[in-house]
């Protein structure tokens, strides 16, 4: 696909073997969800909570990547600028669930609720929380709104004569006063090109207080300034190797053949294994400033997670690897690290693996894996310490799959009912 060729969106019926595939996990999530409120409140939320972020920031930081290759001008993307804005259809769905959250478990996730920290409290206050915290997601669904009607309105011209129902009337209102290809076209790259920085600059900031919120006020004595960029940019690389691998599985969809070739699996992974090398860099610019500081209000969030030894200027002597693994959090800890950064920096590292699309989708997969596993230990210790496998169980891993359902079939909806992967017009 040429960069001038113009698109024209093709819908395409939700396929039904998927559906009902996703369907069930939903059902399996509501149900562990209900089941573990009823037995086991805390772990339900909390398992929530998890998913809840993992999801948010999934979704969120592929309108981001989609964003940036707006501002930097790429022609190279293609449909993979298509399919990194189909993850945002989750990002209003990410506020209603935020609501949920706030209202129904922060009593469960938030110690300094019941045991205030009086020091702290003109931030760690729940008034402040949901006042800041949905603000942004709000501001974000809002911006997120107008950047896929934007973006989507020059391929939408005709498509609801070949389509009906609400995916119709969607594309009626998107294209009402149409001025004709050529002219839409310009105007929609001139306000996506006023929008990106915008969008960019908020997420920045505003996962950054969500990061400070969400994740390190679970352990309200511990405090680091960079965390924030940590878990923002921790979201951006899960949106690119997810958006990698969704660009693998829609290498041969209908409309798409050749357009996902080895190019552009080479760029993806060429993102994954740069970034992945930003986000250890993040990582470990905050544990070198722990590890010699060595204060006790700034050691407790690694030790939860990593162990006593980790903190020790003699961590590499004989029996460390003995004493860590008898210390809870550290195996998945470091499983997490191993699958987010080792995995992809060392079997990136040539031309030819990036260029093959089940070598690549097989990378994307575990790095995707590995931060829903990092989600898990950035909360999960900050509440019990102690307890290496609560983060296991039907009450967890059903609301996760329930998630993952959830998220999917909104994929599927968007990108086939209000279809998202503008296919080009073949002349």
């Amino acid at each position: 696909m040429t960069p001038t060729q113009p698109e024209r969106v093709e819908p395409r019926g939700l396929p039904v073997g998927a559906a009902a595939v996703c369907g069930v996990l939903v059902l399996i999530g509501l149900v562990a969800f209900f089941v573990g409120l009823a037995r086991d409140p805390a772990t339900a939320w909390r398992a929530f909570h998890v998913n809840y972020l993992y999801f948010a920031g999934l979704a969120q930081a592929g309108i981001v990547l989609a964003c940036a290759f707006v501002i930097i001008g790429a022609r190279w993307p293609g449909p993979v600028r298509r399919i990194a804005e189909a993850l945002g259809a989750w990002v209003p769905i990410t506020f209603v669930l935020g609501l949920v959250g706030f209202f129904g478990g922060r009593h469960y996730i938030y110690e300094w609720i019941e045991h205030p920290i009086p020091v702290k409290q003109a931030w760690l206050n729940e008034g402040r929380l949901g006042l800041v915290d949905l603000g942004i997601l709000l501001l974000l669904s809002i911006l997120t709104f107008v950047f896929l009607k934007t973006s989507l309105r020059p391929a939408l011209h005709g498509a609801a004569d070949r389509t009906s129902g609400f995916a119709r009337t969607l594309a009626e209102r998107w294209t009402v006063n149409w001025r004709g290809d050529d002219v839409e076209r310009e105007i929609a790259d001139a306000k996506l090109r006023r929008l990106a920085p915008v969008i960019c600059l908020s997420y920045a900031v505003g996962y950054s207080i969500i990061g400070f919120d969400q994740v390190m006020s679970l352990e309200p004595t511990w405090f680091s300034n960079l965390f924030g960029a940590f878990f923002a940019w921790g979201a951006f690389l899960s949106a690119i190797s997810v958006t990698a691998l969704l660009s693998v599985l829609h290498r041969n969809y209908p409309g798409l053949e050749g357009e996902l070739g080895s190019s552009r699996f080479h760029d993806l992974g060429k993102m994954i294994f740069a970034f992945s090398i930003f986000w250890m860099y993040l990582f470990f610019s905050q544990y070198l400033v722990i590890w010699y500081g060595n204060l006790p209000e700034e050691t407790s969030f690694v030790r939860d997670r990593l162990g006593e030894g980790f903190l020790q200027d003699v961590w590499y002597l004989q029996g460390f690897w003995e004493r860590v693994s008898r210390e809870p959090w550290v195996k998945i800890t470091l499983t997490a690290w191993v699958c987010v950064w080792v995995i992809p920096f060392w079997c990136l590292l040539g031309q030819r693996p990036k260029k093959t699309w089940w070598f690549l989708g097989t990378i994307a997969s575990i790095s995707a894996f590995g931060f829903w596993l990092e989600r898990n230990v950035l909360v999960w210790p900050s509440l019990v310490p102690q307890d290496t496998w609560a983060w296991l169980g039907f009450t967890q891993i059903g609301i996760a799959l329930g998630f993952l359902g959830a998220f999917a079939l909104v994929f599927l909806t968007y990108t086939r009912v209000f279809p998202s992967l503008a296919l080009p017009r073949r002349v």
